[in-house]
């Protein structure tokens, strides 16, 4: 088996446990160069290269600065290690980005050229959903199509039927997370709605919803804060969850709910990629 194939073979175990990594590819060469065009390498968060070989120290430290840049935005970028003579010539400088390239001054012997591509790859959006109403099972299914990772907990005896989940928690647990982003909603609907309330809470993350009317939500703050539940943590929960869409059936408020947390996921994103495409 080559180094290529096993590290491929890697990435597909990393997918698999929805681990956050880079890979990055050599995708050009000029001169002599310690790695050639097709090597690739496994970054972690750390920075540990777990797999792979893209070189020495030459390029090492642009690729691993540009490896932690990449998993923060979720954006590829490509890196071109250079003589900081030719770099000269570009009229570039080291740590300067020009058209999407992020140049870096090859300081080795070998005075080579080497272009590589660092693309994040990130675990899909983790949503928990606590509860099996109508709105619950619709928000799961929805929230598939849109690549996340759904996990769905309520008492099994709740569930009128199968729910389009990645992972089924019978009872109000908190299993099986992963280290993605994370949206947490309460959808009991009457049905455990306090004890629900004070697991979802208890979860790092960065949207907590209730799906109920504002007045149901004042009642159950009130039990929270007498049970010992910081009032700040309670202020964090959205409720009622959702845009105001005028949403009537499940379906509807589930849609409400996943545009709300669409805007939370993509704040910031929008004005980023316009500016690249400028």
């Amino acid at each position: 088996m080559t180094a290529h194939v096993e590290v491929m073979d890697l990435v597909a175990q990393m997918k698999s446990a929805e681990e956050a990594f880079v890979l990055a590819t050599v995708v050009r060469t000029v001169s002599v160069t310690a790695a050639k065009a097709g090597a690739k390498a496994i970054i972690r968060p750390d920075g540990t290269i777990v797999a792979g070989w893209i070189g020495g120290g030459c390029a090492r430290g642009a690729v691993l600065k540009a490896a932690r840049e990449a998993l923060a935005d979720g954006e590829p970028r490509m890196v071109s290690v250079q003589p900081e003579d030719m770099l000269a010539e570009l009229g570039v400088k080291p740590g300067e980005d020009r058209e999407g390239i992020r140049f870096a001054s090859n300081m080795c012997p070998s005075q080579g050229t080497m272009d590589i591509f660092v693309e994040p790859v990130l675990p899909h959006p983790s949503l928990l959903i606590f509860g099996a109403s109508p709105v619950a099972m619709s928000l799961a299914a929805q929230a598939r199509q849109l690549g996340y990772h759904v996990t769905l907990a309520a008492p099994a005896a709740d569930r009128a039927g199968e729910a389009n989940a990645h992972v089924l928690i019978d009872g109000f647990e908190s299993r099986h997370l992963n280290d993605a982003r994370r949206f947490v909603v309460v959808s009991t609907q009457g049905k455990g709605d306090e004890v629900a309330l004070k697991k979802a809470i208890a979860i790092e993350a960065e949207y907590h919803a209730f799906v109920g009317s504002r007045r149901k939500m004042i009642a159950l703050r009130e039990k929270l804060v007498a049970g010992g539940i910081a009032r700040e943590a309670i202020d964090r929960v959205k409720a009622p969850a959702g845009l105001d869409l005028g949403a009537i059936t499940p379906e509807e408020i589930a849609m409400s709910i996943l545009a709300e947390i669409t805007v939370d996921r993509r704040r910031g994103q929008r004005a980023a990629h316009t500016v690249a495409s400028k």
